[in-house]
This record gives C-alpha cells, sequence and structure tokens, in this order.
C-alpha cells in the first residue's frame, strides 16, 4: 500500500456510505492520532485498539445525525504521497470558514488547524474533514 492515509480516509467513507455501524482499519501511530482527534472534535463516537498480534486494528465506532446521515460530510486527503502540501503558521487554511477541521502533522505531533495556529508551528496539512 503506498498511501495508508488515503487508504483509512476510504475505509471511513464508505463505511459511512454503507450506513455501518463500525469499521476495522490496520492501526498505526498517525492513525490513532487522527482518530483521537476525530472523537475530540465530535467526528465520531468512540474508538478501540484490537490486538491481533501483529500491527493491530482501530475500530471506530461511526457517528451519525438523529436523521441517520453521517456526521462527517466529506473527508479529502490533501497532501499525497506524489504531492506533498506543506505550509507556515501563518498559512494554514480555515476550512468552511472555520466550521470544519484540517489534520496537520507537526514537528509537535498530529493536531487540528486551530491548535497549529495556537501554538504558532506548521506542518503538512494530511486533510481537511468537514
Amino acid at each position: 500500500m503506498t498511501d495508508p492515509i488515503s487508504d483509512y480516509l476510504a475505509r471511513i467513507r464508505n463505511a459511512q456510505q454503507a450506513g455501518h455501524r463500525r469499521v476495522d482499519i490496520p492501526a498505526s501511530k498517525m492513525k490513532r492520532a487522527m482518530t483521537q482527534i476525530l472523537q475530540d472534535k465530535g467526528y465520531v463516537q468512540r474508538y478501540m485498539d484490537i490486538d491481533d498480534n501483529q500491527q493491530g486494528l482501530l475500530r471506530i465506532f461511526l457517528k451519525y445525525d438523529h436523521y441517520g446521515l453521517p456526521v462527517i460530510k466529506k473527508m479529502n486527503r490533501v497532501s499525497r504521497p506524489g504531492l506533498r502540501k506543506y505550509c507556515t503558521a501563518d498559512e494554514i487554511p480555515r476550512v468552511h470558514n472555520g466550521l470544519g477541521i484540517a489534520v496537520l502533522t507537526t514537528s509537535r505531533g498530529v493536531m487540528t488547524d486551530k491548535e497549529a495556529r495556537k501554538l504558532r508551528v506548521g506542518g503538512e496539512i494530511l486533510c481537511y474533514v468537514y
């Protein structure tokens, strides 16, 4: 697999489109950090680590509104292996005028655009979620 982050986003998108309550994704430190951000910001209900005597799995419980529509409307990959997108603290984009989040990986770890602006750090823009 050449881009595990795109695979992570695609699995979540596909599970939500199919109406699944949960999705299992191969785990990594980056995916755990991204999932923790999604949980903190209210895009997913919860997640848990499952040990499978290999790299492990992330079981993500998806969140829907009272009409049965997914909470996550769109998840767009920004920086790809073929074209990396970096930004300084002043260039961090606002997603849907502040209603969505951008997930960045910085020298201080994986964080949202608002946290990166507050800490005045830039980094690689992984994805937009809204």
